[in-house]
């Protein structure tokens, strides 16, 4: 089956933001618009189609991203609805690693937000284009100014409005679209789908020629043909506009900012016409980077094309009941037919394509080819696992994988009977593929299993999806915190390691030495060696073997930020052994953690407390109590934020304390901020 719609003609996007800014109810007036829902779900009312799984239902949010395809006009967007709480971000990471553009949602009341900026930040790392859209103007203490002024000052950003709302709170009617200086009034009884086109009200007049003469000063900066034009005092017609801000979107010099009300149907529809005007398509990202293979930094390119050579990288891994598991993927370059073969780069492995799925939420369209820029889900690929690369077995090429977050809580977890054990294992198994910041230990000798992710209610929708979709009953302890090991001091020590291979006695020897590492750099191994001492064989084994030695400290904890030197080998050709060399250096490297000074890190979390000014006392003095550190206090429309540091072992349960101190009136988010050295409190009770 030939193309349907010309890559030119595709957009994927990803709907990001903060917990409860509107990602979802947008969405879901994005399908209806489209004309693929018929009828508009509620999260709320726990109807919304995006939102599939009982938990979301349930909670009111969304916890794992789903994805889905719409056509407007002549184009088709892929849509990753992302979840917009912080113990979900991976899944917002992983959507934007593979995403050409993105709508940041933001509350008109609560602006930026934590994890708006935290998605933010993600996007710039993966270099995203974005366009926002300020949500909920209709709601008590809306403020579209000062959201373009949060997005200015918290995000570095450079907001350009080609629209501004008219009236806020009870008062918002509809939006100026300042491109073509016109006011659109959207139909309550069509539920938005019928609006009307009339002239800017003369109240609004002097604040849209302001807002206007702003935006075509920023569009001709693109283009020096435009801004001769401009200077010349020769009018910028709204093709010309269009097309200066799609450059200085796809540049990201500039994000243009639509408004409305998503669930009130206000702006929905010219926020899909902005998807088309100014996100990217595969074809203006044009050229995809990648290495030619694992063991070397030389690059290849595919071009966003189908008679490129196959390329596609899996970002998604979702535990399915009907199929074992399924497999997205978004294909770069090339075509994806079914019943071929693919290679996975990453495991050196042949995989094989049984069926092709495009998603709509959790229902699926078998279809018999994909092509470059689409999404699609590949059912039972045997080896493939999140962030590996699929491409043509003879024109190999490896996309970068994708980093996640570490774990930082742990909590113990046991079956009621042997047999639901070992199925609570082999489920634990798939949820630990599918979430990339999900791990678990199956201590053998104690028999204790424990399981680590990175907040609460991550643990807490783990343990709810046993006991749903696999029936497992099981008991949990309190949760616990993840912690980490570093070393304090330095040391200097010698490993050897021989034996006899063949009545010949071979060994391996070295000096190495410790210290601290900078902080946030992981493990930095670095050679003091004569270059042509060893073997070229030989030095990356003995890294290695120090990093291999490296994974877990004396008291038992994963080590961070830690640096080693090899300081001097002793090398004869005739008895080195190559394995025997690894094993001195992890012999060495062990011996140096011990004399090096090393301490146990707790993790730290920003915590961010929106609270009426009558409380903001007992919060303060309450965080304080936390071992909390309060980094300031600022004013947010009728209420204040108190922005604080505090260690992650004394913030489980907070949300039940806040709600005691503000009469349930406060709110507060946490993300996870740095590492410090710790204070030990007992582990693992029930």
């Amino acid at each position: 089956m030939p193309r349907q719609t010309p890559i030119e003609n595709v957009r994927n996007i990803g709907i990001m933001a903060h917990i409860d800014a509107g990602k979802t109810t947008t969405t879901e007036r994005i399908l209806f618009y489209s004309g693929y829902l018929h009828k508009i779900g509620a999260v709320d009312d726990g109807t919304a189609f995006m939102d599939y799984m009982a938990q979301e239902k349930e909670r009111g949010i969304t916890i794992t991203s789903a994805a889905i395809t719409a056509f407007w006009k002549d184009y088709k967007i892929n849509i990753i609805d992302t979840p917009g709480h912080v113990d979900f971000t991976a899944e917002v990471q992983r959507s934007l690693r593979v995403l050409d553009g993105a709508v940041a949602v933001f509350c008109a009341v609560g602006g930026v937000e934590p994890q708006s900026e935290t998605v933010w930040h993600q996007a710039d790392m993966f270099k995203v284009p974005r366009i926002a859209y300020i949500n909920k103007m209709d709601r008590m203490g809306a403020n579209f100014e000062r959201v373009l002024n949060m997005m200015r000052e918290r995000l570095s950003a450079n907001p350009v409005p080609v629209q501004l709302p008219i009236g806020a709170s009870e008062d918002f009617e509809g939006i100026i679209d300042l491109i073509e200086m016109k006011s659109l009034y959207f139909d309550y009884e069509s539920e938005g789908i019928d609006f009307i086109v009339r002239d800017i009200p003369k109240e609004y007049l002097e604040i849209a020629t302001k807002y206007r003469a702003l935006l075509v000063e920023a569009a001709v900066e693109s283009d020096d043909e435009l801004m001769m034009k401009y200077l010349e005092g020769i009018e910028i017609t709204v093709d010309e506009i269009k097309k200066g801000m799609r450059l200085n979107t796809l540049a990201s010099k500039c994000i243009p900012v639509f408004t409305g009300s998503s669930l009130k149907n206000t702006g929905v529809q010219p926020l899909i016409d902005g998807v088309i005007d100014y996100l990217p398509s595969p074809k203006d990202i044009g050229v995809y980077e990648g290495f030619a293979d694992l063991d070397t930094d030389e690059k290849v390119k595919r071009k966003a094309n189908d008679d490129e050579p196959l390329s596609a990288l899996a970002f998604k891994i979702v535990s399915d009941q009907f199929v074992d598991k399924l497999t997205f993927i978004r294909i770069y370059s090339g075509v994806l037919k079914l019943g071929s073969a693919v290679w996975n780069e990453n495991s050196g492995k042949r995989e094989k394509i049984g069926k092709i799925f495009k998603m709509y939420s959790n229902k699926r369209e078998e279809v018999t080819e994909a092509y470059a820029g689409d999404i699609v889900a590949i059912p039972n690929l045997r080896l493939t696992k999140t962030g590996d690369t699929l491409c043509d077995e003879k024109h190999h090429i490896l996309y970068e994988k994708i980093s996640f977050a570490e774990p930082v809580i742990n909590q113990a977890i046991e079956a009621r009977t042997l047999a639901d054990r070992d199925k609570l294992l082999d489920v634990l198994n798939k949820y630990e593929e599918e979430d990339p910041t999900f791990k678990f230990k199956n201590d053998e000798e104690s028999g204790q299993i424990i399981i680590s992710g990175v907040g609460e209610l991550h643990l807490e929708i783990i343990v709810d999806r046993l006991k749903r979709e696999y029936s497992i009953p099981v008991r949990v302890g309190k949760p616990q915190v993840y912690y980490r090991e570093t070393i304090s001091g330095t040391a200097k020590r010698e490993g050897r390691f021989e034996k006899s291979v063949s009545g010949k006695n071979q060994f391996g020897q070295v000096t190495l030495s410790m210290l601290p590492g900078e902080s946030g750099k992981g493990f930095v191994v670095e050679s003091k060696l004569a270059e042509n001492l060893l073997p070229k064989t030989f030095l990356p084994q003995m890294e290695k073997g120090i990093i291999e030695a490296l994974q877990m400290g004396p008291h038992g904890y994963p080590m961070i930020d830690v640096k080693v030197i090899i300081e001097d080998v002793v090398y004869e050709q005739s008895l080195a052994n190559e394995l025997f060399f690894k094993i001195a250096c992890s012999i060495a490297t062990k011996e140096c953690l011990r004399d090096a000074s090393p301490i146990l890190l707790e993790p730290i979390f920003l915590l961010e407390v929106v609270s009426p000014e009558e409380y903001v006392g007992d919060v303060i003095s309450d965080i304080s109590s936390r071992r909390g550190k309060i980094e300031g206090i600022y004013q947010q429309n009728t209420m204040q934020n108190i922005k604080a540091t505090a260690p992650l072992s004394e913030l489980f349960g907070y949300v039940t304390k806040l709600r005691s101190l503000s009469q349930g009136r406060a709110s507060y988010t946490m993300v996870f901020s740095h590492y410090e050295p710790a204070v030990i409190k007992n582990q693992f009770s029930w």
